[in-house]
């Protein structure tokens, strides 16, 4: 079997194509770190307003928040390299590239404290570690 590590080659040859494609569209790897920021913030959200209203769509969302953090870390693949390999890189970008990591990692979190029976405390203490780890990595 694979490891992790043998495994991210492979996951960045097969976003390379789709890479070059928004490169030669235009697209900046900022712009690529906004979306994802701003599509993690958007599913929080839902989560948690669907959690809070107890409706029965919240469930859907739980199920398919592993296709999404799929999606996420591809849109991170795919930002680093436009960056690295398309000359976008700044400093904006590397401060821009932190700030969106924790604020997504923050909003696909916290709505876990909203399940029933989920305590506050240990979701906080998982929201602070992720927060830590972007800044110690």
């Amino acid at each position: 079997m694979p490891s992790v590590y043998q495994l991210k080659p492979r996951f960045l040859a097969l976003l390379a194509p789709l890479t070059a494609r928004l490169a030669h569209r235009g697209v900046t790897a900022n712009q690529v770190t906004t979306l994802a920021c701003l599509l993690s913030i958007g599913y929080g959200a839902a989560l948690s307003l669907l959690q809070w209203q107890q409706l029965d769509a919240a469930r859907w969302l739980w199920l398919g928040l592993p296709l999404f953090l799929l999606i996420r870390m591809a849109l991170n693949a795919i930002d680093g390299m436009l960056a690295r390999e398309f000359g976008q890189q700044s400093r904006l970008g590397a401060y821009l590239n932190e700030l969106c990591d924790v604020i997504a990692d923050s909003a696909l979190i916290l709505p876990f404290a909203l399940i029933p029976d989920v305590s506050l405390a240990p979701v906080l203490l998982v929201t602070l570690l992720a927060v830590f780890s972007e800044y110690a990595g």
